[in-house]
């Protein structure tokens, strides 16, 4: 049997979706996808990123995601850092891993975000 990734969620508090499309969809430049209808009415937005999708999810006893995390790859790491630092997001530089630069940001809400550099022939 082979599985593979389909979508990853993360939590985020009710009621704020305008900040959730601002950062993934405006700063991040993400594709906000329609949810399911039967799901539509439980607040939170979906998001392509590439093949797979991101979620969030409305969680009334909200807590951030302080280790946990998503990694989002790009072609255009310093591009997107530059952003986020214009934006006010935190920026917290790591080392490389397999020779791929990375850096760790936050979403409005303070879960964990990884942008990492995509693989090559990726």
């Amino acid at each position: 049997m082979a599985l593979t990734l389909d979508h990853v969620q993360i939590a985020m508090p009710p009621g704020r979706e305008d900040e959730v499309r601002a950062f993934f969809g405006v700063l991040l430049g993400l594709v906000e996808i329609d949810k399911p209808e039967a799901l539509a009415g439980r607040g939170g937005c979906w998001f392509a990123a590439g093949e797979r999708q991101l979620h969030l999810g409305v969680e009334a006893d909200f807590r951030p995601a302080r280790k946990a995390h998503v990694a989002l790859a790009t072609d255009e790491l310093d591009a997107l850092r530059a952003r986020l630092v214009a934006a006010g997001r935190p920026i917290g530089e790591d080392m490389p891993i397999g020779g791929r630069r990375r850096f760790f940001t936050e979403d409005p809400f303070g879960n964990r975000l990884e942008l990492i550099e995509r693989e090559a022939g990726a």
